[in-house]
């Protein structure tokens, strides 16, 4: 998986179970993946795998991986075999020796330091094996503290000044404690984790300064080792130290053997007759020899358990195995119990689920497991009918861990169990009759009750027994009692059985059978348990010494470590006898059956072989019958084939005469039949002609609508131009409507001042002078009058030229037409940029023209100022002396700021507004003009499209008739 996009990379696949661990070779390129059954080498690069290595399934690998700074790969395998192999051509390089004998272990948990000189292995022992990779021995076997029963996991601490080669190992065991230690001194540094707060899995950074692990509660924690190495250097309390001399020890295992100690001053002295030191360490504490034998593994005191016992009546749910554990002082022989199981189901107990259909499989298993070491370990438990009662509470309460459950029945039949056996097969008389001596002393009313029914001990006491009160309690109540039996004295548990039977003698007075009596103590009671437990207690004060089973009963003596003790307290010859009845029996059992199995095949035999001949004569009976039948078969067979031969000939000519018949009839019919396909065929061909006349009707009427529709769209579309003309017409005159009165006004106001100038003039000049200026006026009206002629005939020349070019163009448009109706409208777009150009020309030519008037204004208005100036100047000679030219003067003055509004323009401005007015009317009717002639060229070419296509269908089917079109141009 891509680390950074968290996507996956390659999915590889081939191992069938889970895979255990994973090693990558220094490099990077290559990596090798465990499980239980194979390991197999991948390369990265690819994510290919190159190789995969194969074992026995009943062998099994625990783990392979790469050697550091090497091209060694080393695989460990379940039987303690470790093989060296050569990376690049996976040839076997070598094999570590087996282990010496006695420190064999199962290997579990390995590591090797970062200089790969050092390999350490270990498994379900407190034991270490350090390995020498370069000399291929075993140079030393570490001893870890008592505590620790097995190891779960091995790692080195690294260090950056040893150069690979670390001293310090970090050591998971069973209790879930990691403890560093020295592999050199074998000294105890530090360790992390506690009892409460266990570690399941740790790991250490590569640089040795911090220790992450995950804990039993899911928690993370991270340590740091320089605190850790600190708080270990601290002075420690003063204790005594002994160091203990193993030089007579002669094994090889115990020379290599060294106990890792807690202290830092010991001094190691070495020993005489032993190269290798060995180190002890002891606690002498000055305390009682009571004290001592209160002393619990695991740091528990048996006199502390008994007050909180005392206190709360039970002890903690959740510390309650492991107080147990220490209270029964379980050893934990994992090789010896592994040689019990080893042997397999002992032969008492392979049919176990006949005789206690358990549903839980699991659960059936163990039972069977830890019967089956028992009976191994002592061959009364496989005659004892009763030892899966009394082992089945423990079994389910230890399923998990079938060591422990083996341990706590063991001890429980060793210790709690005493003198049952001496009376095999009958019920033990002699502890029955201590618990009825007890119940005399206490409750003889009771006991005579009991008496006088016939009820013995066997009935009351002996089902109580057997079962460990595990038929008349819950699993609370159990527990709790468990809690105050495992925490006594044997004797407790016989006084809790009559502390038992006396606190129920109430309902007990009150039966009198025998049946109620077995029912009742086979049965849950509505009894308090606590009663009993305090019941118990106060026999066990009040009873005298001489009839106290304690006097009878042992002290508590827990299993041996290493291997377990022999348990023969039972009539040795009664058990073997029984043991030979029983395999005698099972031999006769199995001979008889062989025996009965073989008569079975005979008998099966017989009787298929009786068969077969039964079979076989039956068989021949029926074949020479079948003979017979078929003689007298084939007589008449053949007698009738003669009379069918006969018969046959005159079928066959009747056939020949029914044949030459059909033959004629089937001739008439085929050539009905080829009348009757020519008929159709012509009839086929007639539907098919009118088909296709109706066909070409239907598209002629099509094409008729299609060309109706387009001339009607031409008409939508010639009057939307027309409106479009028509707004432009209007957006035209009132232009020019504005810009005529606008020039209307400008000559009625030069045309006012030249008045009342000629008026001046009239009143002040000489006639002839108003004459000249009459006839210079009639002069520049004359000239006006004449251009704007000049003007309207040039625009009429104008208009004809492009009226004939439009003509040209719109014969060239229905031609283009003709050819294809598609490009009619592109014609249409031509026709009308040619028209926007001009009108774009026609702009241009009036604004000249407008250009051109302009400057005759201002020049006529130049030539009037002239005019003026001159008037006003001969005036003022002429008439100084009166004061008239002020009054002139005045007058012009307000005429020009008043600003005064002609009324009425001279001819020459009419003539010019009626010149544009007809200008613009001309120019309107040509367009009308030329729309009409387009029109009428469109329709007179639909007319002849429309006779063209008629006269074809005419020509093609005469009788089909066209109708008369209502379209009309």
């Amino acid at each position: 998986m891509e680390t950074e996009t968290k996507e996956v990379v390659s999915w590889m696949r081939g191992h069938d179970s889970s895979v255990t661990s994973i090693s990558i070779h220094g490099s990077g390129r290559y990596a090798i993946t465990t499980s239980t059954d194979t390991a197999q080498l991948w390369d990265l690069d690819t994510f290919q795998r190159k190789r995969k290595l194969n074992v026995r399934q009943s062998v099994g690998i625990q783990k392979v991986f790469f050697l550091p700074l090497s091209n060694t790969i080393l695989s460990c395998f379940k039987d303690n075999s470790v093989f060296a192999w050569e990376f690049d051509t996976l040839q076997c390089k070598y094999r570590l020796p087996t282990p010496v004998e006695g420190s064999a272990l199962r290997y579990k948990a390995f590591a090797v330091t970062r200089d790969g000189r050092i390999f350490v292995a270990g498994g379900k022992s407190n034991q270490l094996h350090l390995w020498c990779l370069e000399s291929k021995q075993l140079t030393r076997i570490i001893q870890m503290p008592a505590k620790v029963r097995a190891v779960r996991h091995l790692e080195f601490l690294p260090d950056s000044f040893d150069g690979g080669s670390s001293q310090v190992l970090g050591v998971l065991s069973q209790d879930n404690i990691m403890r560093f230690i020295n592999i050199e001194t074998c000294k105890l540094l530090f360790d992390i984790g506690s009892n409460e707060e266990g570690i399941s899995t740790a790991a250490i950074s590569p640089n040795g300064r911090y220790i992450a692990s995950v804990m039993e509660n899911g928690s993370l924690n991270l340590y740091s080792v320089q605190a850790l190495t600190q708080e270990g250097n601290k002075p420690l309390p003063p204790t005594f130290k002994v160091v203990e001399d193993w030089s007579k020890c002669t094994s090889e295992a115990n020379k290599l053997t060294t106990r890792v100690t807690s202290g830092r001053s010991k001094r190691p002295c070495k020993s005489k007759g032993s190269k290798i030191q060995t180190r002890l360490m002891k606690l002498h504490v000055n305390t009682s020899l009571e004290n001592k034998e209160n002393e619990l593994p695991g740091g528990l005191n048996k006199k502390r358990l008994r007050a909180l016992l005392k206190g709360f009546g039970e002890y903690p749910a959740k510390y309650r195995m492991f107080v147990w554990r220490s209270l029964l002082q379980l050893p934990e022989n994992h090789l010896a119990f592994s040689s019990l199981i080893d042997k397999g189901t002992h032969s008492a107990f392979v049919n176990i689920q006949n005789e206690y259909p358990i549903k839980n499989r699991k659960l059936l298993r163990v039972l069977q497991r830890t019967l089956s070491a028992l009976a191994h370990w002592s061959a009364i438990f496989a005659e004892t009918p009763y030892i899966p009662l009394l082992a089945f509470p423990f079994v389910k309460l230890f399923q998990n861990n079938q060591l422990i459950c083996f341990e706590a029945v063991a001890t429980v039949v060793v210790n709690f169990c005493q003198h049952w056996f001496e009376y095999f097969p009958n019920p033990p008389v002699n502890v029955l009759g201590m618990m009825e001596n007890v119940l005399a002393y206490h409750d003889k009313e009771l006991l005579q009750h009991l008496i006088k029914y016939n009820v013995t001990s066997q009935v009351y006491a002996w089902p109580l027994l057997e079962t460990l009160f595990s038929e008349v309690l819950t699993r609370e109540e159990w527990l709790k009692v468990f809690d105050n039996i495992f925490s006594n004295h044997p004797s407790y548990f016989l006084m809790i059985i009559v502390a038992y039977i006396v606190c129920s003698r109430a309902p007990l007075l009150h039966c009198n059978q025998t049946a109620d009596f077995e029912y009742f103590f086979h049965h849950r009671n509505n009894l308090d348990i606590n009663v009993v437990i305090k019941e118990a207690y106060h026999l066990m004060e009040a009873t005298p010494l001489d009839i106290h089973p304690q006097r009878m009963l042992d002290d508590f003596i827990p299993l041996t470590k290493g291997q377990y003790p022999v348990f023969n307290k039972y009539p040795k010859f009664i058990v073997d006898y029984q043991t030979q009845e029983r395999e005698r029996i099972r031999q006769d059992e199995i001979e008889y059956l062989r025996e009965r199995q073989l008569a079975h095949e005979l008998e099966v035999k017989a009787q298929e072989q009786k068969a077969e001949d039964e079979a076989w004569h039956r068989k021949q009976e029926i074949l020479r019958e079948a003979e017979e039948q078929r003689r007298k078969m084939l007589l008449e067979e053949e007698e009738k084939l003669a009379e069918q031969r006969q018969r046959l000939a005159a079928v066959k000519r009747e056939l020949k005469v029914k044949e030459l018949q059909l033959l004629d009839a089937s001739r008439r019919r085929f050539l009905k039949y080829q009348q009757d396909q020519r008929q159709m065929e012509l009839k086929r061909l007639n539907d098919e002609i009118m088909r296709k006349a109706s066909m070409r009707e239907q598209e002629i009427a099509a094409t008729v609508q299609d060309v109706e529709v387009r001339w009607m769209e031409l008409e939508s579309q010639r009057q939307l131009f027309e409106q479009h003309l028509i707004k432009d017409q209007e957006t035209v005159k009132k232009e020019m409507k504005e810009e005529v009165d606008a020039h209307r006004r400008k000559v009625d106001l030069e045309d006012h001042l030249v008045q009342r100038l000629m008026k001046i003039h009239r009143e002040d000049k000489q006639k002839p002078q108003i004459v000249a200026e009459e006839n210079l006026a009639q002069a520049e009206q004359k000239l006006l009058d004449t251009d704007w002629r000049l003007q309207a005939l040039h625009k009429l020349r104008h208009d004809d030229q492009a009226r004939e070019k439009r003509y040209e163009e719109i014969a060239k448009l229905l031609h283009d037409n003709r050819v294809k109706e598609a490009e009619l409208l592109k014609a249409m777009r031509e026709a009308e940029e040619k028209k926007w150009e001009e009108v774009i020309q026609k702009k241009a030519q009036l604004e000249e023209e407008q250009k051109a008037a302009a400057a005759a204004d201002e020049h006529r208005k130049q030539f009037l100022e002239g005019r003026m100036n001159e008037a006003l100047e001969v005036a003022e000679k002429l008439q100084r002396e009166d004061g008239y030219f002020e009054r002139l003067c005045n007058l012009k003055t307000g005429c020009t700021e008043r600003g005064v509004e002609l009324q009425q323009g001279p001819r020459s401005e009419n003539i010019c507004l009626n010149d544009l007015s007809l200008s613009e009317s001309s120019s309107h009717d040509r367009r009308q003009e030329d729309l009409a002639c387009q029109e009428w060229e469109l329709m007179a070419e639909v007319r002849r499209l429309r006779q063209k296509l008629t006269s074809r269908a005419r020509a093609r089917h005469p009788p089909a008739r066209l109708p008369a079109t209502p379209w009309t141009p």
